[in-house]
């Protein structure tokens, strides 16, 4: 029997991730894992700007960002993307979504954090959050591999996800936060979805689950998302994301095999309405429960990371997928 013994601050009808940042002025929003991923943290962004907050976003970066100018660099690791930056390859999420920001008239700078390992990366990080005196940061994961623990069946691609949580859980800022949105893609990289929601009972338990809210396309946010990830798809018609765009599809209430790119040709995809849930927690509680973060610590490029995650897979015994009995 699992008790209660001190209410609750929140109220039901309060949303507490945001109830969390209510008292922030200055919040970085940023994309864990990589390519498309800073468009998952849009709806929160989005809401954010909305609340008059001074919203800046940054994205982990699977694009070439060797081929920048110098002046482009905000500190090493870290680029600043605006409309304007050189298009020195045709995949550019970062640029893409500047641009789209643009279009609607947002504050249209991306930052763009190098693909390196956890020290380089909390750098980065610490030099982005000095510069604009940053007091919160909502940390987005397009799927669910963000909440894998490490014994897993199967860990998806966590990399980048947890590099990014292990370079956060190393500096000190008043709120840091995890927002998982995209239930049930993470499939396609052998996630069992039945492990994910036992982590999060987990979490649940430790204290750092803040709960679920979904992104609606009745709400001005979940519209704007929509519109984004379709202009996205627009300008980057080789490679579009399997992530956001199913996502999308999942907003605007497609369900079942919902094919929207060449890119998951034989593949058969379940979009449904638990994709649109965004999960929330405390970064603090989910690095307490990566049970590999440490292995990663001091690690200065990404195959480093990538080797020690193999290494800890082997040293253990790994749990069975758990399939959802519904």
């Amino acid at each position: 029997m699992i008790s209660m013994t001190t209410p609750p601050a929140n109220p039901l009808f309060a949303n507490a991730l945001f109830a969390r940042l209510d008292s922030a002025e200055r919040i970085l929003v940023a994309g864990a894992g990589g390519g498309f991923d800073i468009y998952a943290g849009l709806p929160v962004a989005l809401s954010l700007l909305h609340q008059g907050k001074d919203v800046r976003l940054a994205n982990l970066s699977f694009s070439a960002l060797e081929g920048l100018p110098v002046d482009a660099w905000l500190a090493p690791d870290v680029a600043v993307i605006t409309p304007e930056t050189s298009l020195h390859q045709p995949y550019f999420p970062e640029r893409t979504l500047a641009q789209w920001l643009e279009l609607h008239h947002y504050p249209s700078t991306v930052h763009a954090f190098a693909r390196v390992g956890v020290q380089p990366l909390r750098a980065a990080y610490r030099a982005l959050i000095e510069r604009y005196d940053i007091d919160a940061v909502v940390l987005v994961d397009g799927g669910t591999d963000i909440l894998m623990r490490g014994d897993e069946s199967g860990l998806g691609t966590p990399e980048e996800d947890l590099t990014s949580v292990a370079a956060l859980a190393g500096i000190d800022v008043p709120e840091r936060l995890v927002v998982s949105i995209g239930f049930g893609i993470d499939a396609y990289h052998g996630v069992s979805h039945g492990l994910v929601l036992e982590n999060i009972a987990a979490l649940e338990r430790d204290g750092a689950c803040l709960g679920a809210f979904s992104v609606s396309r009745t709400t001005r946010e979940g519209a704007l998302f929509v519109d984004a990830v379709a202009h996205a798809q627009k300008h980057t018609p080789d490679h579009p994301s399997i992530v956001n765009g199913s996502i999308a599809a999942a907003v605007q209430g497609a369900f079942g095999d919902i094919q929207f790119t060449s890119r998951t040709r034989g593949s058969e995809l379940f979009i449904n309405p638990l994709m649109t849930l965004c999960f929330a927690f405390e970064l603090e509680g989910l690095a307490r429960n990566c049970l590999y973060l440490d292995r990663i610590e001091h690690t200065h490029l990404m195959r480093q990371v990538s080797s020690a995650i193999e290494l800890f897979r082997e040293e253990i015994r790994q749990r069975p997928p758990r399939r959802i009995p519904h």
